[in-house]
């Protein structure tokens, strides 16, 4: 008797915990990237925006022109929706060339220098 109370009680949980496409509005992307970024909301641009799981990623853009790639996640469950603060970074320090003092064999074999 006490397995199928468990099951009974834990299949409106099972039913109310979704996937990030689901928990994570595009407004909340824009709402917590503005707030990590310490931009407005409105100066946002998001991009390429893929759902896997409970998390999704994309590309913030501003106003400026800056492109951010970030990460929230995202579920919904007995309390409602939640999503988590954005975790971002400009991507700049991998993109770089490294400069001539800095550049060692590995570097030059990438053709990074």
């Amino acid at each position: 008797m006490r397995l199928s109370t468990f099951l009974l009680l834990s299949l409106p949980v099972a039913f109310l915990t979704a996937c990030a496409s689901v928990a994570v509005s595009d407004d909340a992307i824009k709402e917590n990237t503005a707030m990590t970024l310490g931009v407005s909301k409105d100066s946002l641009t998001i991009l390429n925006r893929q759902d896997s799981g409970i998390k999704t990623t994309y590309q913030a853009k501003t106003k400026s022109g800056k492109i951010y790639s970030c990460y929230v996640t995202g579920s919904v469950g007995i309390v409602g929706r939640v999503v988590s603060d954005a975790m971002c970074n400009t991507g700049s320090k991998l993109t770089e060339k490294a400069t001539t003092g800095s550049c060692n064999e590995l570097l030059k074999a990438a053709k990074k220098c």
